[in-house]
């Protein structure tokens, strides 16, 4: 690969940096990696490229980005605008972004919430998150009967966006067992090429 001139702040439980590096890993775009813990994450260099002291962020150059879903319609329009990750099909087109907005809303605030409360006792509603996340599968698990990805007929930005927290929803007492479509469409990412997986965490019984 060549020398990378982009550098990804994450984490490697996080979701939100894992879609990121989703992303990159699919097009084949050569990037430098490094971690950003909430220690780092509090340090004035770190706050010069996030002020909300926030992961992930991407440096491409010069341009630094910001929050997960901006920087992957960045490299997609950057780097692939013809790759079919952002369909410019309207329908198409308008269903990614949907999907983009639940993994803000609902998924940010049901499955990733109880993780994050389980998993590290910050100060998240578990009881709500689970009924978030309880909602939110049932959702997904209709929607996805008779189709293989979120948004269209191939991978896009929305099934890299909603994989992680998904995937990782019984991290955080969510199990997937009564939602076989969406376990199906699980599978379906994960042998997308050059797919990489997150790291588990162990799983927990109770909040």
């Amino acid at each position: 690969m060549n020398t990378p001139t982009m550098t990804l702040y994450g984490t490697p439980t996080s979701g939100h940096a894992h879609r990121v590096e989703l992303l990159l890993r699919m097009l084949e775009l050569p990037y430098a990696y490094v971690e950003a813990p909430a220690p780092v994450r509090r340090t004035a260099e770190f706050r010069k490229l996030n002020p909300l002291g926030q992961i992930p962020v991407l440096t491409d150059g010069e341009l630094v980005l910001c929050d997960s879903n901006a920087i992957m319609v960045y490299l997609v329009k950057r780097y692939a605008p013809d790759s079919g990750w952002l369909p410019a099909e309207p329908v198409a087109a308008a269903q990614v972004q949907r999907w983009l907005a639940i993994a803000a809303g609902e998924l940010r605030y049901g499955p990733a919430a109880a993780r994050m409360a389980l998993q590290w006792g910050m100060p998240e509603d578990p009881v709500r998150a689970a009924e978030i996340a309880d909602r939110l599968l049932r959702f997904m698990d209709a929607h996805l009967t008779g189709r293989s990805f979120l948004a269209a007929e191939q991978a896009t930005l929305a099934d890299l966006a909603c994989y992680a927290y998904v995937a990782h929803a019984p991290e955080g007492g969510i199990s997937l067992a009564p939602f076989p479509q969406v376990r199906a469409w699980l599978a379906r990412v994960e042998a997308l090429p050059r797919f990489k997986a997150m790291p588990a965490l162990p799983l927990k019984v109770g909040v």
